[in-house]
């Protein structure tokens, strides 16, 4: 699952805060780095989450995770955290996630992930806004 063209990539290091005794990246704090990505790459698609919630209502939840750890991070690694989106229901999504190490190109970890809207109020599912349909279809 390597960075490529059709995925947006984010760009981060790797911190003392992010790792144990032992300068290795702690495996919780894979699930920041791919927060990250895909929240930013929803900012780019045009889609804030701060805005969804207080303009119409809605916020996005995790519903699943699988994560994949496949070689470890170190403290000051500079990583390419990647998301793109591989499915879209009526009130759900599926994105595709990887890290990989800048320096030497290695796959870190990989994760499919499962998110859904829900309404904010009672946090029910909701249907995907059309707007934010076409803005998806428009990054695919």
């Amino acid at each position: 699952m390597e960075p490529s063209e059709n995925r947006f990539v984010l760009k981060m290091r790797v911190y003392v805060e992010d790792t144990d005794l032992g300068g290795v990246v702690y495996h919780a704090r894979y699930l920041h780095f791919f927060e990250r990505a895909r929240t930013e790459w929803l900012r780019d698609c045009g889609i804030g989450q701060k805005r969804m919630r207080e303009e119409e209502g809605l916020i996005f939840v995790v519903t699943d995770m699988n994560v994949r750890f496949i070689k470890p991070a170190m403290m000051d690694d500079e990583l390419l955290v990647s998301a793109s989106l591989s499915s879209v229901g009526r009130a759900r999504f599926r994105f595709e996630q990887g890290i990989v190490r800048k320096s030497d190109g290695v796959q870190i970890a990989t994760a499919d992930v499962g998110a859904a809207i829900l309404h904010s109020k009672n946090y029910k599912p909701a249907r995907i806004p059309a707007w934010m349909k076409t803005e998806l279809e428009r990054v695919d």
